[in-house]
């Protein structure tokens, strides 16, 4: 594969150690602002959903819409981005998807009405799809060195800690002046990032086709797969419109399989899934998804709409589940590189189950700070969880792959998220003014949590690096 840098007139020659180094944290600030904004949209919104309800008129379905707008385009295009990433360069593929997402961000500000808002959000999502793999292929870049860039992920996952900390508390008083603000908070950040990714180090890109047909058929599964989960929740998944979303996505699943297999330059090469720390990766990070930002939604409108919870309170109330994992991510690396991925990734994943345990067996009538308590331990998984799962993956592809592997990554953790929030939607509908919907989403998050701990205990710790087998596709066990 050939790789050239992403903007003529790159000087070649090793730069100063110095300046390399700015180089390097400059670019990382650039990524750290990237996944900031990103988690910021999946979160902040969750505490604005009672008053878009009320502005806008809409049900339980809309809502979905309105969160799953975004995370269902975010996890469709995601493998699209990964390998736009490798193809244009990590910068440019950042710039454009940060300009994007500002433009976006604004229109969901100014949106007049649902369909607006949730045709916004969508652009949105597609906005973070490029982001998001370009943002993990700028580390891998910037910081070639496995234990530096261990310690960059780290930092790279604090913007998203920082974002997932003040997102239900800046949407809950955001919201007590219009919920429109939590979109707006957007158009600085984009701004100052879109300033710095300009200085930041120049990336190679691939010559290589795009694979439409396979990107077609990832789109259309994921879309289908989500929808078809969406409108069980109101209808049932025995009604003719979900079989059929569902049979769709089968189809698309097998159309996606058989068109990798077949093209010259795939979206994905399969050969990236014959290594067993990229197959724990996708599947931890799924279910860390599906459990971290499933219970934001189910809990935001239990504490609202149950609770009689204002929607600056309920932002009070997630704040000791989300400021634990800010204060703990910088530590992340460090307690990984004395335990062992396979030990810290169980240890998070446990804790998150045994938040999820506690919540669940609360009486209806429990204090809210009871409530704050058991989301505190799930926070406890964030940073135990989330970046050393994205330093296995990094540590087992080759750098030519980042952004592949990367967008693969965030499509499992994305579509994670999106089928909470369409699977938990539906659950809420269960009983008539009890908690059964609710503690049955909780155990479902229990379940899937432990299933992902147990999957870590398998984490090759060896991990591979630029193993030439990934990059042709060719099978084997790493």
């Amino acid at each position: 594969m050939t790789t050239t840098a992403d903007d003529p007139g790159e000087t070649t020659g090793p730069a100063p150690i110095d300046a390399a180094d700015a180089t390097a944290r400059r670019t990382l600030v650039v990524a750290v602002l990237g996944f900031f904004v990103v988690t910021l949209d999946a979160v902040v919104v969750n505490v604005a959903l009672p008053s878009i309800r009320e502005d806008t008129g809409s049900g339980i379905a809309g809502l979905q819409w309105v969160v799953d707008g975004y995370t269902l385009a975010f996890a469709a295009l995601l493998l699209w981005g990964g390998a736009l990433s490798d193809r244009i360069g990590a910068r440019r593929a950042f710039a454009a998807g940060m300009a994007m997402f500002a433009v976006a961000s604004a229109a969901c500000g100014a949106a007049p009405d649902l369909v607006s808002l949730v045709a916004a959000r969508v652009v949105q999502g597609g906005a973070a799809a490029v982001m998001m793999p370009a943002s993990m292929s700028l580390i891998r870049a910037a910081y070639p060195d496995p234990d530096r860039r261990a310690w960059a992920i780290g930092i790279w996952a604090m913007g998203g800690a920082a974002a997932s900390t003040s997102g239900p508390l800046l949407g809950g008083l955001l919201t007590l002046v219009s919920w429109r603000w939590i979109f707006f908070v957007n158009l600085p950040v984009g701004i100052v990032a879109l300033a710095l990714v300009l200085r930041a180090e120049r990336s190679p890109r691939q010559h290589q086709t795009f694979d439409w047909r396979g990107q077609l058929a990832a789109v259309v599964a994921m879309a289908a797969l989500t929808f078809g989960t969406i409108e069980a929740g109101s209808h049932g998944f025995g009604a003719p419109l979900v079989l059929g979303a569902l049979a769709v996505a089968v189809l698309a699943v097998v159309a996606f399989v058989v068109t990798e297999r077949r093209v010259a330059d795939p979206v994905v090469p399969l050969g990236l899934f014959a290594v067993r720390n990229v197959r724990i990766a996708n599947a931890v990070g799924f279910a860390f998804v599906f459990c971290y930002y499933g219970l934001p939604f189910v809990m935001s409108l239990h504490l609202q709409e149950d609770r009689g919870l204002s929607s600056f309170a309920t932002g009070v109330t997630f704040l000791p589940m989300m400021v634990v994992g800010a204060m703990l991510t910088p530590f992340s690396a460090r307690v990984t590189a004395r335990f062992g991925p396979r030990a810290v990734i169980g240890a998070g994943m446990g804790s998150m189950v045994t938040g999820f345990v506690v919540l669940a067996a609360l009486p209806a009538g429990a204090p809210v700070a009871a409530i704050a308590a058991g989301m505190l331990l799930v926070g406890l998984g964030g940073p135990f969880t989330a970046p050393p799962i994205a330093a296995v993956l990094l540590g087992s592809v080759p750098g030519d792959l980042a952004g592949t592997a990367s967008g693969v990554f965030n499509t499992s953790r994305q579509l994670g998220g999106a089928l909470a929030v369409a699977a938990f939607g539906g659950l809420l509908s269960l009983g008539s003014g009890d908690l059964t919907g609710l503690r049955v989403s909780l155990v479902v998050s229990a379940g899937v949590a432990l299933a992902a701990g147990l999957s870590a205990a398998r984490i090759d710790t060896a991990m591979a690096r630029d193993d030439p087998a990934v990059a042709e596709g060719a099978p084997g066990e790493q």
